[in-house]
């Protein structure tokens, strides 16, 4: 997960902001999976992902499977944080969750990878290099 926006509310002018933070860094996608939030589907937010060259892939109310990765992330955004975690400010949500999508995306082992990290360290003992030719 790349962006992690978190705020009491949240509307289409949130998810422009996020999104073009995100396409600034990484370039324009061919499509824009969502649910279909009202903050997604609002009026300025289909200008604006038309305006910028992509489209919108939506996923059919009730089939969750048509986003598998979107619905595993958000359920180990559940068990390894939110349900173990009591938030008494919105600061302190903002810290905390941007923490752990950090350790998430650099450090947390995922089974996808063999149950290494996604961003190993940059410091590997000689004996464990690969050889170059």
């Amino acid at each position: 997960m790349r962006a992690i926006r978190v705020n009491r509310k949240l509307n289409s002018v949130d998810v422009i902001d996020v999104l073009t933070d995100l396409f600034i860094l990484r370039g324009v996608p061919a499509f824009i999976r969502s649910d279909n939030g009202p903050e997604f589907i609002a009026e300025a937010v289909q200008k604006w992902i038309k305006a910028v060259g992509a489209k919108t892939a939506y996923i059919v109310p009730g089939s969750p499977w048509a986003n598998g990765y979107c619905e595993s992330f958000n359920a180990r955004f559940r068990d390894e944080l939110l349900n173990g975690e009591i938030f008494y400010t919105l600061k302190e949500a903002q810290i905390i969750i941007e923490q752990w999508r950090c350790h998430y995306n650099t450090k947390r082992p995922h089974s996808a990878l063999s149950y290494r990290s996604p961003a190993p360290e940059a410091i590997v003992p000689m004996d464990q290099r690969p050889v170059m030719h």
